[in-house]
This record gives C-alpha cells, sequence and structure tokens, in this order.
C-alpha cells in the first residue's frame, strides 16, 4: 500500500475533502494551506499528484465518511 503526504491543502488531503463534503472529484490541490496559498489545477498536475488526489477521495469514500448536512 502506497503512503501519500496527508498535508492540508495537498492532493490526497484535497480528494478526501472533496468526498468528505460530496463535492464531484476534480484533481487539484494548493502549494500550500488550502484557500490561502496557489490552487494548482488539474492540468498542471503531476500523474503522481492526480493519483494522491483519487486515492484520498477513494480512501474517503471507502471509509464510509461523510459531512452529514
Amino acid at each position: 500500500m502506497k503512503k501519500y503526504d496527508e498535508r492540508h491543502g495537498g492532493p490526497y488531503d484535497r480528494g478526501s475533502a472533496d468526498s468528505y463534503y460530496g463535492r464531484p472529484p476534480i484533481p487539484h490541490y494548493y502549494k500550500g494551506d488550502t484557500g490561502m496559498s496557489d490552487l494548482i489545477e488539474m492540468k498542471d498536475m503531476s500523474q503522481e499528484e492526480i493519483a494522491a488526489y483519487w486515492a484520498g477521495y477513494d480512501d474517503n469514500e471507502e471509509a464510509d465518511n461523510f459531512k452529514n448536512f
């Protein structure tokens, strides 16, 4: 099992957050903290960064951990 960097704002974190909040999966991340630094969109992400996003999204989906609105 691959271990991903789970830093706040990173690809894994953003994938996990999108799943948690029920947002559509659109790979992205922030260079620093979420909302406080430059947004990196999928077109500018490496394959490894995209894989980390999807791992975070899928891990949260598998954990069945969703915000109760």
